[in-house]
């Protein structure tokens, strides 16, 4: 059964942060934290729809510019959302540059920006035909630790702390919907858009009677199906993916407990383990992760895959020490109980 949506680190673990996570099926993809994005084709950066920024040093967030030079002269929204302080950053970033040019544009980019603190999210928008400058009042919302719901899809963070406010992520499925070849083949059907548009239904709990006009396999041919019969006869519904992202955080009481619930039972945690536990007054210091922290963190939370990242460039020579020392951790602390105490894990 593949996968909606399969993540990949941009870059290797010494290198700047970011997750992209293209769509099956879709022409687009999510990234997580934007730091050297020249990895990506462009072809790749095209895709992307939404960014989830952990915080915005320039090792997480470099990439916007040349995200920024691509989607120039195109009719298309783009979403970004950031801890407290990243509308004034993004501002800052646009009024680098200068826009005088933007108006020969016939197709116009618009920035969403969404700024996440502890109790409240703000949203502005920004149309490149404004020369990027805001045409609305902010919108403020109450924060419930929902970032993003649309179809199938939930995006949740958490505000965590590393030495300045800065956000753990997490991408979930609802559940998944896997549509099964010989219930196609016995109603005479063929893959197409019209699939989408069947799963889109289910995700959003249409009433069981919804006419849906399925492609034959008769050239031109459309048959009407009621979504509950089609639903019986040609899905398969199955738990949906849960992939966690978790960047530069401080190892405290607060942080441990945000994010062991924010990212408890993913199929797969990208977290950053910058330093060795030997090093761990250090890991302090920078408000960073020991691997060892890491792999306890992934273990209590009972993940199902684990993918340390962002290693201090101190370990050029034994990074797989680093890799070695978060796997150990996570298997001596899967389905033990929650009892960190800081400074002793």
């Amino acid at each position: 059964m593949r996968p909606s949506f399969c993540p990949r680190l941009v870059n290797g673990p010494f290198d700047d942060p970011g997750l992209y996570i293209p769509f099956g099926f879709q022409h687009r993809a999510f990234m997580f934290d934007l730091g050297d994005i020249s990895a990506l084709s462009s072809k790749d950066i095209l895709k992307i729809s939404h960014v989830f920024v952990t915080h915005t040093h320039m090792d997480h967030f470099a990439g916007f510019d040349r995200l920024l030079r691509l989607m120039i002269g195109r009719d298309k929204t783009l979403y970004l959302y950031g801890p407290r302080g990243f509308i004034e950053n993004v501002e800052g970033k646009l009024a680098g540059y200068t826009w005088n040019l933007v108006k020969n544009y016939t197709e116009s980019l618009v920035l969403e920006i969404a700024e996440i603190d502890t109790h409240t999210v703000i949203r502005r928008k920004y149309p490149c035909n404004n020369r990027f400058k805001a045409w609305e009042e902010p919108q403020i919302a109450p924060f419930n630790g929902r970032v993003l719901t649309e179809g199938d899809l939930e995006i949740n963070a958490a505000v965590l702390d590393h030495g300045i406010p800065c956000l753990g992520f997490t991408i979930m499925e609802r559940f998944h919907i896997n549509i099964r070849k010989n219930g196609l083949a016995a109603l005479n059907l063929q893959p197409g858009p019209w699939l989408q548009i069947f799963k889109q239904s289910m995700y959003d709990n249409l009433d069981p009677a919804t006419r849906i006009e399925a492609e034959s396999r008769q050239k031109g041919k459309l048959i009407a199906f009621r979504l509950a019969d089609l639903r019986q006869k040609i899905a398969l519904i199955t738990p949906g993916q849960k992939v966690s992202y978790v960047a530069d955080v401080a190892y405290n009481e607060t942080n441990i407990e945000r994010i062991v619930s924010l990212v408890e039972k993913s199929d797969h945690l990208f977290i950053e383990a910058a330093f060795l536990e030997a090093h761990r007054d250090t890991a302090r210091l920078k408000n960073h992760l020991t691997a060892r922290q890491a792999g306890s963190l992934a273990g209590w939370a009972q993940v199902k895959q684990i993918t340390p990242f962002h290693f201090s460039p101190r370990y050029k020579a034994c990074g797989h020490q680093l890799e070695a020392e978060a796997r150990q951790a996570y298997a001596d602390s899967f389905g033990t109980p929650f009892t960190p105490r800081v400074g002793k894990a």
